[in-house]
């Protein structure tokens, strides 16, 4: 890859191997794609101009200079999001009857289920693709809609800071309601998880084309990650909340056991494959291994318990006696 403009690798770019691309096979209507005077070729060229120009710094792109009717995109999770600091892999296929039809999404998913639009199998289920419901100005228009419109889709729609309201029944329900934003700080915990979960995944196998990349952005980003694992879990600030300038809030919230307990699991994890990564110096590696001893260790976890089992236990004697 070219050198760019963060992390050292271009936003855009034309690459070669496509060999793990989710929509590799050969399909019955080829011609189209190699036929440089065709509709098809003409409005896919269209698409690379508008992605190598107008593409957000948390979006990169890389096309196949022998199969034009493929593209691989990432999504860097925003600020304010469960999904923050994570990378979200999407192979996408242009049909022979393009602009006509949308493009075909596959979510990258490694198995995990992180969003109501985003199953573990990979379905990707958004009006713009039309593979959900939708108002006519929410489908997919093939005199306007663009890959571009897509993925920005995706990360403002989908990768959002609420994502559990995503879903068609708590959507029709609305936010606001006591219970419903208790089962969405939930998710966003379970989020989270699934989001970690996933980075150790791309770590372990980075995605064709992106190896460079992944292993740069989590070298850059492995401090505010393993940070917010430590203020996530110890009840710092509520997930998905963690300041874009690498602190917590630092108010004393509730956390659940099991967001604890799994954070508890994922951060030596995340640590050894940040260590394998790169992403620090000896200095900082013995720093974040006394942290770790000190803050997210299973025996803090059971004091923890023990403490509000003696605070319930206390306060039910209370009641007995008042």
């Amino acid at each position: 890859m070219a050198a760019g403009t963060s992390n050292n690798v271009e936003p855009f770019d034309v690459v070669s191997d496509d060999t793990d691309h989710y929509f590799l096979m050969p399909r019955p209507e080829m011609e189209g794609f190699g036929n440089k005077g065709s509709n098809v070729y003409k409005r896919i060229m269209r698409e690379w101009k508008i992605l190598a120009q107008s593409l957000p710094d948390s979006i990169y792109v890389r096309v196949y200079e022998k199969r034009i009717d493929l593209l691989r995109a990432t999504i860097v999770g925003a600020a304010g999001t469960p999904y923050h600091d994570g990378l979200f892999f999407f192979d996408i296929a242009f049909p022979p009857g393009y602009p006509i039809n949308p493009p075909e999404v596959h979510y990258r998913s490694y198995g995990y289920f992180i969003n109501p639009n985003l199953y573990s199998d990979g379905h990707v289920c958004l009006s713009l693709i039309n593979t959900w419901i939708g108002k006519t100005h929410e489908r997919w228009d093939p005199c306007r809609s663009t890959v571009l419109q897509l993925l920005l889709s995706i990360q403002a729609l989908v990768l959002n800071d609420k994502p559990f309201f995503n879903d068609f029944w708590a959507e029709i329900l609305g936010r606001g309601r006591v219970l419903l934003e208790k089962q969405s700080r939930a998710y966003n915990d379970a989020v989270f998880v699934l989001n970690c979960r996933t980075m150790l995944c791309l770590l372990r196998r980075p995605p064709l084309n992106f190896e460079t990349f992944v292993v740069c952005h989590f070298r850059n980003q492995a401090r505010a990650i393993l940070s917010a694992c430590d203020d996530y879990a110890n009840g710092r600030v509520k997930v998905g909340h963690y300041g874009v300038d690498g602190k917590g809030s630092k108010s004393k919230v509730r956390v659940s056991g099991k967001l604890r307990e799994s954070l508890v699991v994922l951060y030596p994890q995340l640590f050894k494959s940040f260590v394998r990564s790169g992403a620090f110096s000896g200095s900082e590696e013995e720093r974040l291994r006394m942290e770790k001893r000190n803050g997210l260790c299973k025996s803090n976890v059971s004091r923890t318990k023990y403490r509000v089992i003696v605070r319930k236990v206390i306060g039910r004697i209370k009641k007995l006696y008042s």
